[in-house]
C-alpha cells in the first residue's frame, strides 16, 4: 500500500487513529488495522476511525439521505465495533477541522443507527447516543477469585455494569473479566467496574472487547449513568425530567443526561493531536 494519511485524536484520553477516506476506495484489513493501533511498533490507538461518505459505504447508504458521514470503527485489534462514543466526538472534531461540516448540529451514520452530534464553539462535543435498552436477567463479572452481580446495558453495543468497593479490585483489566453465563454476550462485552464519588457523581475503569482496559469509553459512560440511576431509584421516564450523572473515567470527566424519553446525551472534550503519512510500503 501506497502512503497512508492519517491523523490522531482522543476523547478523554480514548485514542484512536483517524484514516480519511471520503469516497471509500482504501481497503483496510483486520491485519492492517492493528499493525496501525500497535503501541510500539506502529502509530497507536484504541480503535480507527475510518471517515467515509456514507453514500460510498455500503453499510451507510441508506442513512445518506440523513447524514454525509460514515464512522467506520474498528477496534484495536482490527475486529469490527458498531460504535463509539469517544470516537464520535473525534470524528465530529476532525470533519470540522478539516472544512467538512461547521459548528453547531450534524449527523453521523454509524453502525448502531444515526448518531447527532452538536460541535460547541468551547470545544466541547454533545453526542446524542441513542436510548440505553436494560435487559433482563442475571449477570456476573468476575476478575481471580473475586465476582459481582452486574447490569446487562446496551447502548448500540453491550456492556456489563458491576458496582464495586474500590477500582482496584477489578485488577489490571487487560485480560477480559469472566462473564456468566456464558451466552449472554454471544458478540463479547464491554465490562465496566463502577464506585461512587457523590450524589449523582460515579467513577469507572473498563474493559473494551478487542482492546482491554482503555482510558475512557463514551458507549461505557453511557451504560455506567443509566445503571446508576437505577440502581439510585432515579428514572427520567418517571419523573418527567432530564437526570444527569458525572462520570469520571481515568482519562477525564464525562457528562451523562437521560432526557424523559429515554434518549441519552454525553457531553465531553475531543482534541485531534497529529497528523501524518505512513512510510510508502509499510502496510
Amino acid at each position: 500500500m501506497n502512503a497512508l494519511h492519517f491523523l490522531k485524536g482522543h476523547g478523554t484520553e480514548n485514542d484512536f487513529v483517524i484514516v480519511p477516506d471520503a469516497e471509500g476506495v482504501i481497503e483496510l484489513s483486520a491485519a492492517d488495522v492493528a499493525k496501525l493501533c500497535d503501541r510500539r511498533a506502529g502509530i497507536g490507538g484504541d480503535g480507527l476511525l475510518r471517515v467515509v461518505r456514507s453514500a460510498a459505504h455500503p453499510e451507510a447508504r441508506e442513512m445518506a439521505a440523513e447524514a454525509e458521514w460514515f464512522m467506520d470503527y474498528r477496534n484495536s485489534d482490527g475486529s469490527v465495533a458498531e460504535m463509539c462514543g469517544n470516537g464520535s466526538r473525534v470524528f465530529a472534531l476532525y470533519l470540522r477541522r478539516a472544512g467538512l461540516v461547521e459548528a453547531g448540529d450534524l449527523a453521523i451514520a454509524t453502525r448502531a443507527g444515526i448518531r447527532r452530534v452538536h460541535l460547541a464553539k468551547d470545544g466541547d462535543v454533545t453526542v446524542g447516543m441513542g436510548a440505553a435498552r436494560l435487559i433482563d436477567g442475571d449477570v456476573t463479572v468476575s476478575v481471580g477469585d473475586r465476582s459481582w452481580p452486574a447490569r446487562h446495558v446496551n447502548m448500540g453495543n453491550p456492556h456489563a455494569v458491576a458496582f464495586i468497593d474500590d477500582l482496584d479490585e477489578a485488577g489490571d483489566l487487560f485480560r477480559a473479566p469472566g462473564v456468566a453465563p456464558a451466552g449472554a454476550y454471544p458478540d463479547g462485552v464491554n465490562v465496566e467496574f463502577v464506585v461512587d464519588r457523590g450524589p449523582r457523581h460515579v467513577a469507572m475503569r473498563v474493559h473494551e472487547r478487542g482492546s482491554g482496559e482503555t482510558r475512557s469509553c463514551g458507549t461505557g459512560a453511557c451504560a455506567v449513568a443509566v445503571a446508576s440511576a437505577r440502581r439510585d431509584g432515579v428514572d427520567p421516564a418517571v419523573t418527567g425530567r432530564p437526570e444527569t450523572y458525572t462520570v469520571d473515567v481515568p482519562g477525564g470527566r464525562l457528562v451523562i443526561t437521560e432526557h424523559p424519553d429515554g434518549a441519552v446525551e454525553m457531553t465531553g472534550p475531543a482534541v485531534i493531536v497529529a497528523e501524518g503519512r505512513t512510510e510508502d510500503g509499510w502496510l
